[in-house]
């Protein structure tokens, strides 16, 4: 895997290269000092040449590092941007409300969007925030190719990766204990007399997604269960799909006695897929989420903090802006078992 730091020369994968001041000058016939004078607004430069040079821009995709001019002159805009995967999940609406608490008691503003899970999606919004001038960036990733932010690091623009590392760029990261979560929740329903426990997690190409599967597989291994290929079914989920997903595993010949879902979402379809069954099984789900505790039976969850999630990595965010540079850091944040009723059913 490629690997870069704001100081370290890429390697791997050849890069498109990003069009330059130098370039643009030599396109449209002037000086870079013109190039700087238009891209700036500064004063001093004929119509039709600053014409000439917004047409260059245009056409090669040159965009100015704002990030670095507001580093040279001292200023700053008062504002963070954040790249989420969906803004709509319960989830990641816990995190922006800490990040936007910590940034209005910095004085700061926090704007927002959604990848998606959109690789290219997350690079357009990120890029987006550069432009205008953010102070720092918080990305939950949707990808693994994040060498286009090496040029804003470089410039001084201080980015926190939550919830998932980043591909291939060394940088502030907040995480949870994705793997410890799940191996807990194994652990669990196999104390309730369970050996047939099912896995349903999210796309492998997910970091979180991933890490519960290694979780729920050193889980397995620890209560002396293996693990089964046939009773792991991985996304991306849909109602659909998981529909599907239950009936194969309660319905072979050694069905599974217990359940263990990846997210909140999937969690949610498992439930709407046993409405109305009467022999229902064992089910510990990863996240909480609203009225968990107040279904037939209440569902027993791993969960973290969105909040604390948020708080820590804008916590990071702000010490970067503050001058910190030490280097960067990698926190992980525990995660909790919280049994209510569906994963204590004995088989």
């Amino acid at each position: 895997m490629t690997t870069l730091s704001p100081n370290g020369a890429q390697s791997g994968a050849r890069k498109m290269r990003r069009a330059t001041m130098n370039d643009v000058a030599r396109l449209a016939g002037v000086s870079i000092k013109t190039v700087s004078r238009v891209v700036n607004d500064e004063a001093g430069v004929h119509p039709a040449t600053a014409e000439r040079v917004l047409a260059a821009i245009d056409q090669l995709g040159f965009r100015r590092n704002l990030s670095a001019r507001n580093l040279r002159r001292g200023s700053s805009t008062g504002t963070i941007g954040m790249v989420l995967e969906d803004v709509a999940n319960p989830f990641y609406s816990g995190v922006t409300r800490a990040v936007q608490e910590i940034a209005r008691l910095r004085g700061r503003q926090v704007i927002t969007g959604s990848s998606d899970e959109d690789p290219a999606r997350e690079r357009e919004l990120a890029l987006e925030f550069c432009s205008r001038r953010v102070d720092g960036l918080l990305i939950v990733p949707a990808g693994l190719q994040h060498g286009y932010l090496v040029p804003e690091m470089r410039a001084g623009t201080p980015i926190v990766f939550l919830d998932r590392p980043a591909g291939d760029v060394v940088a502030d990261t907040v995480l949870v204990d994705n793997i410890g979560g799940t191996a807990e929740a194994v652990a669990h329903l196999a104390a309730h007399g369970h050996r047939r426990i099912a896995f349903l997690g999210d796309s492998p190409d997910i970091f979180t997604a991933n890490e519960r599967l290694r979780g729920y597989r050193e889980g397995c291994a620890r209560a002396g269960l293996g693990h089964h290929d046939a009773l792991v079914s991985m996304g991306p989920h849909d109602e659909h799909s998981v529909r599907r997903a239950l009936h194969r595993l309660r319905t072979g010949p050694t069905p599974a006695t217990a359940l263990v879902t990846g997210n909140n979402r999937i969690t949610v379809h498992v439930l709407r897929a046993l409405a109305g069954s009467t022999d229902r099984p064992a089910l510990v789900g990863f996240d909480d989420f609203e009225l968990a505790d107040l279904l037939s039976p209440p569902v027993t969850v791993i969960a973290h903090d969105a909040k604390a999630l948020g708080k820590a990595a804008a916590d990071l965010l702000h010490a970067r802006l503050d001058g910190d540079a030490s280097p960067p850091r990698r926190v992980v944040l525990p995660v909790r078992l919280v049994p209510r009723g569906s994963g204590e059913v004995r088989r």
